[in-house]
């Protein structure tokens, strides 16, 4: 059977968390788009359950992140987070609308169902609960924008929890775990090189300096960093894959097959464990390299040339920390005690942590349907989910 979800229908206990992730959902916030539409119907709906927002807006004032305490001000309390945009569906081939709510066998379809609405979804409809039980400790909402495109917006949180007059004591991201404790997750950096040559016949190449070949000398020593990189790998530290990896992922350069190339472009990342450094172990090897190596022989043809190397995105990784008040919280939530997983895929975890609050990542969801045409979440993980907070709503109460 196919149920399509109606954005906006309650029923008179209010809305449930597929109710709520249909509304999320009919949201348009691939990263390329405003997300105000989407924060200003959450900060709407808490407005309505009596609790005020904070929005903090990026510099154009398209985007925003959503702050909001549930329950007593001041205290500790503990912080559930989640990202509102969401990846796009160019060329993707959808079985129905990704933007509107549609359930097959117990499976809810939609885009950002699974990274990271469901979640997002969830924490809203039970808001209503969190404000009922009258908690002993707080519950922090922090919403954020662009987390997809480099966690853009995740330091505007970090710095506003720290202006704050309380300090929170654990953070959940709630990206899809399957409800699996994780402690760690890799960095994510990722650049760009541009290689400048010199435009000459082809036939003459000695008169020109080919950039793209430059360029393909760079993009063989990142691959033979990577090589080393899996050669060292540590099967026991339970990454998948169990090492730093380096990837390239689009290359653009010259105009025409009788033109020596005189520019050329790669976009290119890394991922490193915790703990690694990433300008010691990757960017200072590759750009000796470049100076060492490349540039010697493009400068004998024209001082004009060169390398040049840019980071766009840098996010930080979360580091394992056993018996963090993030990890207690969430065990002493769920009665699982199996060693903590590592997660590949970076979140803003690792940004809560440096700002000084434990943190673990933990949500519904399966990370291996996320971005995909027909993303979806099943609706047990919200259902998982729910049980989760509720029982977190008793330590809550209690403390």
């Amino acid at each position: 059977m196919v149920r399509h979800y109606a954005p906006g229908v309650r029923d008179a206990r209010g809305p449930n968390a597929a109710e709520t992730l249909a509304r999320l959902v009919a949201f348009d916030t691939t990263s390329r788009n405003s997300n105000l539409a989407l924060i200003d119907f959450v900060a709407d709906y808490l407005s309505d359950l009596g609790v005020e927002s904070a929005r903090l807006f990026d510099p154009s004032g398209a985007k925003a992140n959503l702050f909001a305490t549930l329950g007593p001000p001041g205290g500790d309390g503990v912080v559930l987070s989640g990202h509102t945009d969401t990846v796009p569906v160019d060329g993707q081939s959808w079985a129905t609308d990704p933007f509107r709510l549609t359930e097959r066998g117990g499976r809810l379809h939609g885009r950002g169902s699974a990274d990271m609405k469901g979640f997002i979804a969830v924490a809203l409809a039970l808001a209503p609960e969190f404000l009922a039980r009258r908690l002993a400790a707080p519950v922090h909402l922090a919403l954020s924008f662009d987390e997809e495109v480099g966690c853009l917006g995740a330091p505007q949180l970090v710095a506003h929890l720290r202006r704050a007059p309380f300090a929170p004591r654990a953070a959940i991201v709630g990206e899809p775990t399957e409800m699996r404790l994780a402690d760690r997750h890799k960095s994510v950096h990722r650049l760009r090189t541009t290689v400048t040559g010199l435009e000459a016949h082809s036939a003459h190449t000695d008169r020109g300096v080919s950039a793209i070949l430059a360029a393909g000398r760079l993009i063989a020593f990142l691959d033979d960093l990577a090589l080393r990189f899996r050669a060292a790998a540590d099967p026991e530290g339970g990454f998948d894959p169990p090492c730093h990896t380096v990837h390239v992922g689009s290359v653009e350069g010259g105009t025409a097959d009788n033109i020596v190339p005189g520019r050329c472009v790669f976009s290119w990342e890394a991922r490193m464990l915790p703990g690694a450094d990433f300008a010691a172990e990757v960017l200072a090897p590759f750009e000796a390299y470049a100076a060492d190596s490349v540039l010697p022989a493009m400068r004998r043809v024209s001082r004009e040339t060169g390398v040049k190397t840019e980071e766009l995105v840098s996010v930080a990784g979360l580091a394992p920390a056993p018996g963090s008040a993030a990890e207690s919280l969430v065990r002493a939530a769920t009665g699982d005690n199996r060693p903590a997983s590592a997660i590949s895929f970076g979140t803003e975890g690792g940004l809560f942590q440096r700002g000084g609050v434990p943190c673990v990542v933990f949500g519904p969801g399966s990370i291996h349907q996320a971005h995909k045409a027909d993303e979806y979440i099943e609706a047990s993980q919200l259902a998982a989910c729910e049980a989760f907070l509720r029982r977190l709503m008793d330590r809550l109460a209690a403390a």
